[in-house]
């Protein structure tokens, strides 16, 4: 690619419900600016954004694609974007190295979750957007119908710049409402041929004109003073309104065209140039001047020391680490050292890239505003800040949504650990919603990450890239067990089977421990030395020792208060053993006639959705045992504050995506343990007593097999 100034760039991030065309857009734009010599089409796994075999094989996109191109004179970076809700991660990575966010809507099926979620991102983070409305060769598609409802539900700045000529089969051509220039799409040769307006849609073009006028006189004090006068603006004052308008938020331009076809790609590639902001005229960015630690704002600008955030990593088994990132002062050069702000190190940059799909174009310099890819960064991370080392800042990380679902890891064939602990660690440098963590006390992996879909990826990922094949499973919860009731009792242990012989006995008093504390509290009332003080830390840890499996099911035991008050010894035979031996007993004894009890995880889950869906979710809320504490408004949306047992809530994110079509999310944290039903309770146990039959089986069938 030839060199460009910042001034003669764009950075598009094409975002929007999944299935709205997002990718198809991208393969058009490439299409018609001669980067392809086909139409990619995705049914035919052929398209340069989604490349990668997952993404072939479901027909979706799941990662976010760089596809640059050029227009003219004007260098245009489109980033496609995933649709589906699991990869939200990667729709907050692309928009951070995008100027403008065009956000597709199906002519067919109008807003949908996807459009709202994408809309609410750019209100919440001050992006500019556009809409590109998709698929208008379809049948009962319609143009008027999608326009009039974005401008109901986003408001009066919605503006077509451009509108159709003909509907469904008969969709045509498009007329540039601004410049009232029509064109006809010629199927042979797939151009876009002047045409003059048809008569039928002048009185129309006029009232979308009037709409942008408007619009662009708001932003402007001077244009509202000479619209109040005269009546009208000259085109290119409308132009620069609206690329001032549409910078700030302010204007949201509507665009058009099937993608599909290509019908529209040349007159949009035009308004991307015209109407669409340059990094130089696009909001600052928020960094932490490090010399001060003060925030400041930083514009793009070609001319100050260089500085660049890095938006995504991704993870190659062959080629090592790839990081992507966004120049936003001065230039990267290659074989030159810069400061890695985020984490205080230093790194060596080497070739540098301009990535297009999979392809890698080896470049001498990204310019400021412009996207490129550096390999084998050693300590930098997605949401990290690189800067010269006389120009120390760091601009803000990205705010990642956290996990929602967790399913436990189990490999498919033996001695794969080791490979499936370095390949779940390589995944998890390109994907910060994906996390790892170790539960301990059930030996299980667990991994979490937005979805059920989500984790099936990163299986597949596994499996493609590092050859590693796994299984997930609900992970185990984490059950506790406890006491009701008081109980003193005597554990006694004796044996004398020649020379010499063990002895302890021990007193002890079992009771609940109500001080809010869960640990064992071990209380020594022991007088006129009846258990001798050198054997009473070896009654304790025997204690200790035991509480980790309780009675009913073998669970650790919490709020457990044990108090020795009595015993006896035998000079000769006691020690510490048989010490550890007796309390064991009196463990065992106690907790039975104490009334042992299960306990259950409890968690504090915060549930925001749409109203409509209140009272579906209290229902459920009630059917998975929970208890409501308490609702509040937040925005335009509800929040249910509520306590549900975590057993009812392994596969919560799956079960609230379906209930209220992708609209409502949750988090959740432990809050406590509470007691388990009767009921629940016994089907636990049987379980338990279950699982444990099988492995006492299986040892059985080992031993006789050896």
């Amino acid at each position: 690619m030839k060199n460009y100034q910042t001034k003669n760039l764009r950075n598009v991030a094409v975002v929007g419900h999944s299935g709205a065309g997002k990718t198809s857009l991208a393969e058009a734009l490439l299409y018609y600016s001669n980067v392809t010599d086909r139409l990619g089409r995705i049914e035919e796994g052929n398209t340069v954004c989604d490349y990668d075999s997952e993404e072939k094989r479901r027909k979706i996109s799941i990662s976010t694609a760089i596809a640059p191109f050029q227009w003219e004179n004007t260098k245009i970076n489109i980033v496609d974007v995933p649709g589906y809700f699991d990869f939200e991660g990667e729709m907050l990575e692309g928009l951070r190295a995008a100027d403008i966010a065009m956000i597709a809507v199906s002519g067919v099926s109008g807003i949908q979750v996807g459009t709202e979620k994408a809309w609410d991102y750019m209100s919440k983070n001050n992006l500019p957007r556009a809409f590109f409305i998709n698929k208008l060769d379809r049948e009962n598609s319609s143009f008027e119908k999608v326009l009039g409802d974005l401008k109901e539900k986003f408001g009066i700045s919605v503006v077509p710049v451009q509108y159709p000529i003909g509907t469904e089969e008969n969709f045509k051509g498009l007329i540039n409402v601004i410049s009232r220039v029509a064109r006809i799409f010629n199927p042979k040769t797939h151009a876009m041929e002047k045409a003059e307006i048809p008569e039928e849609l002048i009185e129309k073009v006029d009232e979308c004109k009037n709409m942008i006028i408007e619009a662009v006189a708001e932003t402007d004090e001077k244009l509202l003073d000479k619209y109040f006068n005269e009546g009208t603006l000259s085109d290119d004052e409308i132009y620069h309104g609206l690329i001032k308008g549409c910078a700030e938020g302010e204007i949201t331009p509507v665009m058009c065209g099937s993608a599909y076809i290509g019908i529209g790609m040349n007159t949009l590639l035009e308004d991307i140039v015209e109407c669409f902001p340059s990094p130089e005229e696009t909001r600052p960015h928020m960094a932490i001047d490090l010399k001060d630690n003060t925030e400041k704002e930083i514009q793009v600008n070609e001319n100050l020391p260089f500085s660049a955030f890095v938006f995504k990593t991704i993870a190659d088994p062959f080629v090592g680490k790839l990081s992507l990132f966004r120049v936003i002062t001065g230039k990267a050069k290659p074989d030159s050292t810069v400061y890695n702000s985020s984490k205080d190190k230093h790194e060596k940059i080497g070739s540098m890239y301009f990535i297009r799909g999979k392809e890698q174009v080896q470049t001498q310099e990204v310019i400021a505003g412009d996207i490129g890819a550096v390999a084998k960064l050693q300590y930098t991370g997605t949401g990290d800040t690189l800067c010269d080392e006389n120009f120390k800042i760091k601009y803000r990380g990205i705010e990642f949504p956290k996990p929602m679902l967790s399913k436990a890891v189990f490999t498919t064939s033996k001695g794969d650990e080791d490979k499936i602990s370095s390949g779940l660690n390589k995944l998890l440098e390109e994907d910060p919603t994906f996390k790892i963590s170790r539960d301990t006390e059930n030996a299980e992996t667990i991994i979490s990450g937005l979805g059920s879909t989500h984790l099936e990826i990163i299986t597949s990922k596994l499996k493609n890239k590092f050859g590693v094949g796994i299984e997930l499973r609900n992970p185990k919860i984490p059950y506790r067990e406890t006491i009701r009731n008081i109980a003193d009792v005597q554990g006694k242990h004796k044996k004398q089977s020649g020379g010499h012989g063990q002895y302890g006995d021990v007193k002890i008093k079992f009771e609940p421990r109500n001080d809010g504390e869960d640990e064992l509290q071990f209380v020594d009332q022991v007088v006129g030395g009846v258990v001798p003080r050198q054997y009473i830390p070896a009654v304790e840890k025997g204690l200790r020792e035991c509480i980790q499996h309780g009675v009913l099911a073998g669970y650790p035991v919490i709020r457990l208060k044990a108090t020795l008050h009595d015993g006896s010894y035998h000079t000769v035979d006691s020690s510490e053993m048989a010490f550890k031996i007796a309390a064991s007993l009196a463990y065992k004894k106690g907790l039975k006639e104490a009334q042992s009890v299960l306990l259950e995880p409890v968690m504090h889950v915060e549930i925001t959705i749409p109203e409509e869906f209140m009272g579906d979710i209290m229902a459920d809320v009630n059917k998975k045992r929970g208890r409501i504490l308490g609702m509040e408004s937040n925005g335009n949306k509800q929040k249910i504050v509520a306590e549900i047992p975590q057993a009812e809530l392994l596969d919560y994110s799956t079960d609230l995506r379906s209930m209220t079509g992708g609209k409502g999310n949750f988090l959740m944290e432990f809050e406590r343990y509470e007691e388990v039903p009767s009921l629940e309770a016994s089907k636990i146990i049987a379980a338990m007593a279950e699982e444990k039959g099988r492995i006492i089986e299986k040892y059985i069938i080992i031993y006789n097999y050896i």
